[in-house]
C-alpha cells in the first residue's frame, strides 16, 4: 500500500485540521495509508513575544515547508493565512479546501459580547489587525497581548486573566468549541485576516502523484477569494507586522474585495472596496492594494516600520 506523510504543527488545532484533510483524502482513495509528521515551528517555540515583534515571516510554516522540501513529508497542511505571500518555487499549494467561517469570534466571560463589556475590560488578542479594529470600534476596551494555542488562550480566559478573547471562528469550529463563542463579529465591519478560514495543502512541485491526488480537493471559489486577499496583502507588504484586513466575496460571476489598513492605534484607518468580474480578481486586487497605498497607506506603513 502506498504511504503518504502529512506534515503538521503539533498544536491541537493544526492536528484537527490535518485530520480533517486526511479524511477528505481517504474519501478519494482506499489504496493509500496516511501518517502524520508533527513539526515544531518557530512560532510554537517562542510564545512570549508578540508575533509582530518577531523577525521575518513564516513563523508557523517555514519548518513545515523545509520538511516537505527535504523529503521528510509528502503533504503539508497549513492555515492559509499563515503562509508568506511569496512562493517557494519547489512547492505548490495544490489545493485550497472549501472555505467556511471567515469571521473573528469572541469568547467573553458571562456569555456577553464586546458591547456588553465594561470600560477598561481586558480583551486578549495576538493580532495587530484585531487590536487596531478594537481600538477603532470599541475604544472603551483594552486590548492585551495573548499568545499560545487556542486551548491555552481559553484557559487563560477561564482563569480570569482576560474579560474576553478574540479568535478565528474557523479554528473554534474545527476544535468542536463553537459552543464557547459568545459573539461572531460582522466580517463586513471587523474585517478578517487575508485567507482566514482557508486551509492550504502544499506538495512538492515535482511530486506528481501527491500533487494530483491533493488537487482533487481544490475548491475554485475558495482559492480565488483567498488568493485575492493575499494579493492585496502582498502589495501592502503587511504580513504580521501591520494592521491589514481583507475580505473577498464571490456572488455569481462577480467578486467584491474590501480591505483596510490602519496604524497600530486605529486612529489612521483606510478602507476601500473594488467590484468586478471574478475572473478579473488579480487586476481588482492589484487596484485595491495600490488605491490604499495612494490614500496614505505608504505613510502608515512607514510609520509602523519606524516603531
Amino acid at each position: 500500500m502506498t504511504r503518504l506523510r502529512i506534515a503538521t504543527r503539533a498544536s491541537e488545532l493544526a492536528k484537527a485540521q490535518s485530520r480533517f484533510v486526511r479524511g477528505l483524502l481517504e474519501s478519494l482513495t482506499s489504496d493509500i495509508e496516511f501518517e502524520f509528521v508533527e513539526i515544531s515551528t518557530a512560532g510554537d517555540q517562542d510564545r512570549s513575544v508578540p508575533l509582530w515583534k518577531l523577525e521575518g515571516t513564516g513563523f508557523f510554516t517555514t519548518q513545515i515547508e523545509n520538511a516537505l522540501k527535504e523529503g521528510l513529508a509528502d503533504i503539508a497542511v497549513h492555515s492559509f493565512k499563515d503562509l508568506p505571500t511569496f512562493c517557494d518555487t519547489q512547492l505548490t499549494v495544490a489545493a485550497v479546501c472549501d472555505r467556511k467561517f471567515v469571521e473573528d469570534a469572541v469568547i467573553a466571560r458571562g456569555k456577553g459580547n464586546l458591547n456588553d463589556l465594561p470600560a477598561g475590560a481586558r480583551v486578549g488578542t495576538s493580532s495587530l489587525r484585531r487590536i487596531a479594529q478594537l481600538k477603532r470600534f470599541y475604544p472603551n476596551l483594552k486590548p492585551v497581548t495573548i499568545r499560545g494555542n487556542v486551548l491555552g488562550r481559553i484557559a487563560k480566559l477561564d482563569q480570569r486573566q482576560f474579560d474576553a478573547i478574540i479568535l478565528a471562528r474557523a479554528g473554534l469550529e474545527r476544535l468542536g468549541l463553537a459552543h464557547r463563542i459568545t459573539q461572531v463579529l460582522d466580517a463586513d465591519q471587523f474585517i478578517p485576516a487575508p485567507a482566514q478560514g482557508a486551509l492550504a495543502i502544499q506538495t512538492r512541485v515535482d511530486d506528481e502523484f501527491a500533487r494530483g491526488l491533493v488537487s482533487r480537493l481544490d475548491d475554485k471559489t475558495s482559492r480565488i477569494t483567498a488568493q485575492a486577499e493575499r494579493m492585496v496583502l502582498e502589495i501592502l507588504e503587511g504580513g504580521c507586522h501591520a494592521p491589514v484586513g481583507v475580505r473577498a466575496v464571490i456572488t455569481g460571476d462577480d467578486i467584491s474585495i474590501t480591505a483596510f489598513l490602519a496604524d497600530i492605534d486605529g486612529s489612521k484607518y483606510l478602507r476601500d472596496t473594488v467590484r468586478g468580474r471574478a475572473e478579473c480578481w488579480q487586476n481588482l486586487a492589484g487596484q485595491l492594494g495600490q488605491a490604499l497605498l495612494g490614500m496614505g497607506g505608504r505613510e502608515i506603513l512607514q510609520g509602523i516600520t519606524r516603531k
